[in-house]
């Protein structure tokens, strides 16, 4: 069994169904907002996704890597605690990992040249930590699928 984010996230031969499955996890996320500031993620989203087609499967690929290095602490702590549930850690720790998670995209989005990502990226940020921290769950739980697989 791999014992880093690396070894089980970024494998060339697994990264595609790691891409693929991250993906489907942004969906079902966005999908399961509800009032207002989920209309307002569903919409910016639908923008996003309008602007470029194929966007987040290239942006979930772009940002893997960062991603699993923001993580890999947390990953560590979980393995070393003898963990079985990757995707309760996270919650349990859900303020730190949303922060590390949300630094990678805040500092990608400060570095785009793309204006109307700025400004999509600009309106979905201050509930940014919560979604993410309402996403920490499947996160983990994807993670432990694919770490079940190495």
């Amino acid at each position: 069994m791999a014992d880093t984010l690396k070894e089980i996230l970024l494998d060339s031969t697994r990264r595609p169904a790691v891409v693929s499955d991250f993906e489907g996890l942004v969906d079902a996320e966005v999908s399961d907002k509800g009032g207002v500031s989920g209309a307002v993620v569903k919409t910016g989203f639908a923008a996003v996704k309008k602007i470029k087609p194929g966007i987040i499967p290239s942006a979930v690929d772009a940002l893997l890597d960062d991603f699993t290095v923001a993580l890999e602490p947390f990953y560590g702590d979980y393995k070393a605690k003898g963990g079985n549930d990757f995707g309760a850690y996270l919650a349990g720790r859900g303020d730190e990992a949303a922060d590390a998670l949300l630094s990678v995209t805040d500092a990608r989005a400060d570095k785009s040249s793309r204006d109307s990502i700025k400004k999509v990226y600009g309106k979905l940020r201050p509930n940014g930590k919560k979604n993410v921290e309402e996403a920490l769950p499947r996160l983990g739980q994807l993670i432990d699928k694919h770490a079940a697989a190495v």
